[in-house]
């Protein structure tokens, strides 16, 4: 009999007060009987609608199913068919606007825990399963996969277990790409990311670290190693700014380099090499969840105040419900409907403050959310002595500018014609965040994996020849 109680089963989490103050996962896991006990609650519907709203396409009653019967190792295989990733797809998918989002059980009640369930049959492999996976059988041919972060590590692990013989290049001295420098680990464990990886090195893909393509190597040169196709993943790195007076100033951070410097390089910790400001009071400018995982760094970092500036209102904020809901426990302070005009500095060039703007919300715009209007005369300051903008980034032009025939958008995304990820260079493809601009980790291994697709074509359509 299916569980037909209309809430999912909570996640059991840390005190809010207790986990605004450590680094370790905020979300504690399902036990086993809560797994199993959620899973339960699907009502495995004939069209499958929560698969429909899947980028990788997972069968998600097929592996709720075998949760429901005990077979945890049975669900993971289901998982593993489709996604090189479940256990950081588990924790930070936007499971609400997406599967969870199309579950018939949200329609009346609360949707299926899709999520959770995902994250723990990956959980429950990583933590009993020793067998080590079958190594693919070799095809005889090379694939180059430029970026180890999802779309690229999602390529990747497809094309390998097709037989392809894949190395992938990262630039940092670290894979993973912003599994591991753009998301928290109280977010996502780094040990979680490094176990994934070394999955796929199981399977045989190679992984170079400090190669920047570009620099160390050129696509070019790539074709030149014996590699019969490119994919390119490396993201969108290229920080933006609002150009307003007094961004230069000290202590004024992009949330890349913010991130980075505690995600990637540890700057939390006492005895880390890499410095970061401790601050006081802090301005994160941004509503999405790269503005989330910001603002509740700084605040374990010691900050007092922490402010979420954005200029539409708590309803329009992009970022994960679940997200903002911790964010707000973890007592980060929300001055919606505002928008910075001019930073301000002290004497010896550090920030002191910040000047903001009061919107309202006009009519919609092109995104379809009402749009952010200046209330005329209306503006107030803010006493900080740190600000970080998470307004989003853009691809690094490293790579159009040393590949002749790549070509661009206006906002230096690579074009592609399609879901197949093929570039205006031949043989070359590219997805994720370097094509779409900043996005969400599952449609950058959505297109990953579209991408592999293609490559397989393409390569095997060259053998008919």
């Amino acid at each position: 009999m299916p569980n037909m109680d209309p809430k999912k089963c909570p996640m059991p989490v840390q005190d809010p007060d207790v986990r605004n103050k450590n680094f370790s996962e905020v979300a504690l896991g399902y036990t086993y009987d809560m797994a199993v006990n959620e899973a339960k609650r699907c009502l495995h519907c004939k069209n499958k609608p929560c698969v429909s709203g899947c980028p990788v396409g997972i069968d998600i009653p097929g592996f709720i199913a075998k949760v429901a019967e005990e077979d945890m190792e049975g669900a993971y295989q289901i998982l593993s068919a489709s996604s090189a990733l479940p256990a950081v797809c588990g924790r930070v998918c936007p499971q609400e606007n997406q599967c969870e989002g199309k579950c018939v059980r949200g329609i009346k009640t609360e949707s299926v825990g899709i999520g959770r369930l995902e994250r723990f049959v990956a959980d429950w492999h990583r933590e009993h399963c020793t067998e080590k996976p079958q190594m693919p059988v070799p095809n005889g041919h090379k694939v180059a996969v430029i970026g180890s972060g999802p779309s690229g590590l999602t390529a990747a692990g497809d094309l390998a277990k097709m037989g392809y013989k894949v190395t992938v290049y990262e630039a940092l001295h670290t894979p993973g790409g912003v599994l591991v420098y753009g998301i928290p680990e109280f977010r996502l464990p780094k040990e979680i990311v490094r176990k994934e990886i070394e999955g796929l090195k199981e399977i045989g893909v190679d992984v170079e670290t400090d190669v920047v393509i570009g620099r160390t190597l050129t696509i070019d040169e790539l074709f030149d190693m014996g590699n019969e196709a490119v994919f390119i993943g490396s993201g969108a790195g290229l920080p933006r700014f609002m150009g307003i007076p007094g961004e230069s100033l000290n202590g004024v951070y992009s949330a890349n380099e913010f991130l980075t410097r505690i995600n990637l390089m540890k700057a939390y910790k006492e005895n880390a090499k890499t410095p970061i400001q401790h601050a006081k009071n802090v301005a994160i400018v941004g509503g999405g969840n790269v503005a989330m995982d910001a603002a509740r760094c700084a605040k374990r970092l010691g900050a007092e105040n922490v402010y979420i500036v954005y200029r539409r209102g708590m309803e329009e904020l992009p970022a994960r419900k679940e997200e903002v809901e911790h964010a707000v426990e973890e007592g980060i302070i929300f001055k919606t409907l505002s928008n910075p005009v001019e930073v301000l500095g002290d004497e010896k060039g550090y920030v002191k403050g910040m000047v903001c703007q009061e919107m309202e919300l006009g009519e919609p715009d092109a995104s379809g959310r009402r749009r952010p209007v200046a209330k005329e005369g209306c503006t107030f300051t803010l006493d900080v002595d740190c600000m970080v903008m998470s307004i989003g980034t853009s691809p690094n032009p490293l790579i159009r500018s040393t590949t002749p025939g790549l070509e661009t958008n206006k906002h230096g995304c690579i074009i592609t014609n399609g879901e197949d990820g093929l570039t205006t260079r031949n043989a070359v493809y590219a997805g994720g965040d370097a094509v779409t601009g900043a996005a969400t980790v599952i449609l950058a291994m959505g297109a990953g994996k579209s991408a592999a697709k293609a490559i397989d074509q393409y390569i095997k359509s060259k053998d008919q020849k």
